[in-house]
């Protein structure tokens, strides 16, 4: 079955991502980790299925990750680590604004101080 006939599926658990907000292909997108035109190449996963990347996800909404050896956050140097979290956290809540906006793809990047998008 086509992509498109079958949505979206975890290539960790094999399930399909029924949710954006559970998308972690389009967090990646939204954080600046994935252009536009990657996004049908691109494997997709649900964002608990990548502990590496929902550990940095830090919203009461959010049940938190942990990460056991070389991934750890904790192990990481704590501003890097507060910068991740912020621009992880912030692209999880976009996700939910994309969702109930109902946006274009093309809206979906956060707008980062550090670019002129």
């Amino acid at each position: 079955m086509a992509r498109c006939d079958q949505g979206y599926l975890c290539i960790v658990c094999g399930e399909e991502v029924d949710n954006i907000e559970e998308s972690a292909l389009y967090l990646r997108y939204i954080i600046g980790e994935v252009r536009e035109e990657e996004l049908q190449e691109q494997p997709e996963y649900h964002i608990r299925c990548n502990p590496a990347l929902a550990q940095f996800i830090v919203d009461a909404e959010f049940e938190p990750v942990s990460v056991e050896g070389t991934f750890d956050k904790r192990e990481l140097d704590p501003a890097e680590t507060r910068l991740r979290e912020t621009l992880v956290t912030k692209g999880w809540n976009r996700l939910k604004i994309v969702k109930r906006e109902q946006l274009p793809v093309s809206e979906f990047p956060l707008k980062l101080e550090s670019d002129n998008r």
